[in-house]
């Protein structure tokens, strides 16, 4: 014995888990950050040649706002309640049972979460391209000749077409987009969303610029008079809205609030994202508070923003115009070039700057957005994993307490989207299935507070029952419209989530075997 005491075997460290990093600012940032994206510049042009009318667009996104904040602020109750990561899914789980919270990852994975992550990558690429036209989406690599048609039973239209397979330099650009945000928030949430706060910050100013220059030196008299003139009246020479008198036996102003229903599809994608927050909830300091301030503060912020920028394209541009006008104001928003009505309001304030400007605008709000839905979403998968409905290795964290695995998984499926050129087609496919989800989430509001009674809410929605109550009605009027009016957009969508129930049944199989 040498009178020396033998060390103590060291305990094994343990497992890195989640880390309580993001302030309020931080997760305000990511709801107005993936909300915002490419679409703000570009929809309003598709939804004008549907209303036809300045009172009807301004209904539109007025709506859609509406929706937003009051989804908005039931998601804050369920998210105060739960402040775990998976946010909707785990919100799904607990109201219904795990096969509806599986449907939910399900389509978010295959489709919403990944294929958003594609398009918003490619319209980065996309106006790159009016900087650089090489690496643009326009420049096309490789193209092999080759025409694919897919139709579903009962409907005219083909469900899937494509007559060439194409390689853009702008896809390749998407693709390096996708890896290196992918590997930057495999670095640890901080890296995330240091990005994210600084890319949402540039773009919010970016959007304001535009709302100050459209409705003041872009602002035009004539656009104005044209404008206000007929408020609600240009709906009904619209091609949507003949399509639709010939094909229903009803009155005009019936046949008017479906066109606009209808209509609500781009500014819907325009405006979603901001339920993804509750996937990091896992991340969040004091989530039981931060969340619901988050989802309010940012929604909101994103929805005045969204009002005021329509408002600057009705100052400088008349709704209607000429497809063949030999001028960006002749042809007004219904036929802004390539849709970007964004760019020729700022074209009218400053004609040197402003296509630059707002391509490198656009190239800034779209980084951000795909930075912020690769950083939440892969939160989700590593839920459904923890709950052995996903690949095992989606579930655990690497040494910086991030899920890398789902990270990297999320990545490799956004870019074979990219590569597929499917991803635009697939989300107008799935926006009857996440107005689905949504209805389902805030009905489990009612679920939950008949259920579960004296669980803790440490905010109780504003309103209820009133608020989750409307937003549910005005969902479902919205799904029950796009059945008629856009039945391309709701079919595929179901069949895409009804196919999860086999999978979700094999893959609890398997996970009974593999205990």
């Amino acid at each position: 014995m040498n009178g020396s005491a033998t060390p103590a075997p060291q305990a094994a460290a343990p497992p890195p888990g989640f880390q309580r990093q993001l302030s309020l600012f931080d997760a305000t940032m990511l709801v107005a950050g993936t909300m915002i994206g490419s679409g703000i510049f570009i929809v309003s042009a598709d939804i004008a040649r549907d209303v036809g009318s300045a009172g009807w667009l301004m209904a539109v996104w007025l709506l859609t706002g509406a929706m937003t904040l009051m989804g908005a602020l039931c998601y804050a109750e369920l998210a105060a309640m739960m402040p775990q990561a998976g946010g909707q899914y785990v919100f799904l789980r607990e109201a219904y049972s795990p096969l509806w919270g599986f449907l939910y990852g399900w389509t978010v994975f295959l489709v919403i979460q990944t294929g958003s992550i594609a398009a918003v990558a490619v319209a980065f690429a996309k106006f790159l391209g009016v900087l650089v036209p090489e690496l643009g989406t326009d420049h096309i690599l490789f193209r092999a000749e080759g025409k694919l048609v897919l139709t579903l039973p009962g409907m005219s239209e083909p469900f899937f077409q494509r007559d060439a397979f194409t390689i853009s330099a702008g896809q390749l650009v998407a693709v390096v987009v996708v890896v290196l945000l992918t590997l930057l928030n495999c670095r640890g949430v901080r890296a995330g969303t240091w990005v994210q706060n600084v890319f949402t910050v540039a773009k919010t100013l970016a959007l304001v610029v535009l709302i100050v220059l459209g409705l003041t030196v872009a602002a035009n008299p004539q656009a104005i008079a044209a404008n206000t003139a007929d408020l609600w009246g240009g709906i009904t020479t619209t091609p949507r809205f003949q399509t639709m008198d010939r094909l229903l036996d009803a009155s005009d102003a019936l046949v008017a609030l479906m066109v606009a229903g209808g209509a609500m599809v781009g500014a819907l994608f325009a405006a979603d994202a901001w339920n993804n927050v509750t996937f990091v909830a896992g991340e969040v300091k004091d989530p039981r508070r931060t969340l619901a301030w988050s989802l309010v503060l940012g929604a909101g912020l994103v929805i005045g923003l969204y009002l005021l920028a329509n408002l600057a394209y009705l100052a400088a541009l008349p709704v209607q115009g000429d497809p063949a006008g030999e001028t960006p104001f002749a042809r007004g928003i219904a036929h802004a070039r390539d849709d970007r009505v964004g760019t020729v309001v700022l074209e009218l304030a400053a004609p040197r700057l402003g296509v630059p400007f707002m391509a490198v605008a656009i190239m800034i709000s779209t980084f951000g957005c795909v930075n912020g839905m690769i950083l939440m979403g892969a939160r989700l998968y590593y839920a459904m994993a923890q709950d052995n409905l996903f690949f095992r290795a989606v579930g655990r964290l690497n040494r910086r307490g991030v899920p890398a695995a789902g990270l990297l998984l999320q990545g490799a499926w956004s870019i074979l989207l990219i590569f597929s050129g499917t991803y635009s087609e697939l989300l107008d496919y799935v926006i009857f299935a996440v107005l689905l989800f949504y209805v389902l989430t805030v009905a489990g509001l009612f679920v939950l507070r008949s259920t579960r009674p004296d669980a803790e809410r440490p905010y109780r929605v504003f309103g209820y029952p009133v608020v989750p109550g409307l937003y549910v009605l005005l969902c479902a009027a919205i799904m029950i419209d796009l059945l008629i009016v856009r039945p391309l957009y709701t079919w595929p969508g179901l069949i895409l989530v009804l196919a999860g129930i086999p999978v979700y049944f094999l893959w609890r199989r398997s996970a009974r075997r593999a205990a």
